[in-house]
């Protein structure tokens, strides 16, 4: 267990996938440059209620490790900074959020993938594929696909990032016990995305 800031935001950090922030509130101003100052490390958890700036969120009880690769302070006290995702969490404590939000944490890995996913994760990256297709038909800016998922992990975390699906959804994924489990939820909303997507395109 250990004690770590904590940055309660409108999006869910995936283990492996990039973040980068545009921090402006004095007390993540005083986060940031303590964490700087340590070991570069704090927590993401999704707000369910609420809103990012002032406070008076309802927080999810599990989130994922953030480390600052890059960090730029503006002449205004503003940082900009990239964070990447390094592993889940379990909350098993909020603290006072004096000076910011803090918690103490546990780690929580996923659960091992097994040898019996890879048949269902590829029909899933193909479900994947086709959606984002779909996605970018309609409009949606859906980004730069990667062009390969042979690591079933990483695949899945990917995903689960750039899926057209809600922030509840995605930290549905992120809670999802292990690969398999994620697989399975991936499957499942991908196909109510493409229904959806579809729905819009025919309207169109």
């Amino acid at each position: 267990m250990a004690i770590t800031p904590q940055f309660p935001l409108g999006t869910v950090l995936f283990p492996s996938m990039v973040l980068p922030l545009h921090i402006f509130e004095p007390r993540y101003r005083t986060m940031i440059e303590d964490v700087n100052a340590g070991d570069g490390v704090f927590g993401v958890v999704l707000i369910e209620r609420g809103n990012e700036v002032g406070g008076d969120d309802q927080r999810t009880g599990f989130g994922t490790l953030a480390r600052v690769v890059e960090a730029e302070q503006f002449s205004d006290g503003r940082w900009a900074v990239i964070t990447v995702g390094i592993e889940r969490f379990r909350v098993d404590r909020w603290l006072p959020d004096d000076p910011y939000p803090r918690a103490e944490i546990t780690p929580w890995p996923d659960t091992s993938a097994g040898s019996d996913v890879h048949g269902r994760y590829e029909r899933v990256v193909a479900k994947f594929r086709r959606c984002m297709a779909l996605a970018a038909e309609s409009g949606l800016n859906v980004g730069t696909l990667p062009d390969t998922f042979d690591d079933v992990e990483l695949g899945c975390m990917q995903m689960s990032a750039m899926a057209p699906v809600t922030s509840l959804d995605k930290q549905r994924l992120l809670g999802a016990p292990g690969p398999a489990e994620r697989i399975e939820l991936l499957d499942e909303l991908l196909s109510d995305a493409t229904e959806l997507i579809e729905v819009r395109l025919t309207d169109s």
